[in-house]
């Protein structure tokens, strides 16, 4: 099994193929390394890492919480009893910590966040690239859709803020009064 660096590089090192293989300006290009390239890849680390963290919590309080109520259920005497008390104490305690833990960072959220988000600017990448999609024209170039481009994954980046502040973190922008 690949470790995350790894998969974080192969697909570092493949979409600076996909950027290379495409005929645009030096600074269009740098659009598409500084920008693009750059969230695609920050986006991607942050659902493998919101991902592991959600898991991790997830299965220690699943596993707890099954856990426990066997050990509540034996009916022992002595200092096995003590031992199974402070244990199951312990367990609860870890338990309630990553359910906790888990409320307050919402890793889940973030990990279908992120998800969500890199997988739509991937998919804008690929459909430049190709010329496909919104970037479909006859004749068209690169050149000419790149405005196109930057447009769609500003939208993208945009939105994705509003989801993350509305969304993820629970608090909604305040709305501008009218006057």
């Amino acid at each position: 099994m690949a470790r995350k660096g790894s998969e974080s590089a192969k697909l570092e090192r493949n979409l600076g193929k996909l950027i290379e293989s495409i005929d645009l300006p030096d600074q269009e290009e740098q659009y598409l390394r500084s920008r693009w390239l750059d969230q695609v890849l920050w986006m991607e680390n942050a659902a493998s890492r919101a991902r592991v963290r959600y898991y991790t919590l997830r299965l220690v309080t699943v596993l707890g919480a099954v856990v426990i109520p066997a050990l509540l259920s034996l009916n022992l005497t002595g200092s096995v009893d003590t031992a199974v008390d402070w244990t199951t104490f312990a367990i609860s305690l870890l338990v309630a910590g990553s359910a906790a833990i888990d409320g307050f960072f919402h890793f889940g959220m973030r990990w279908r966040h992120y998800r969500g988000t890199v997988e739509r600017l991937k998919s804008e990448g690929w459909s430049f690239a190709e010329l496909s999609g919104q970037y479909h024209r006859r004749n068209a170039t690169h050149r000419e859709v790149f405005p196109d481009f930057v447009s769609r994954v500003e939208q993208i980046l945009g939105q994705e803020v509003e989801d993350y502040v509305e969304g993820v973190t629970g608090e909604a922008r305040p709305k501008p009064r009218e006057e």
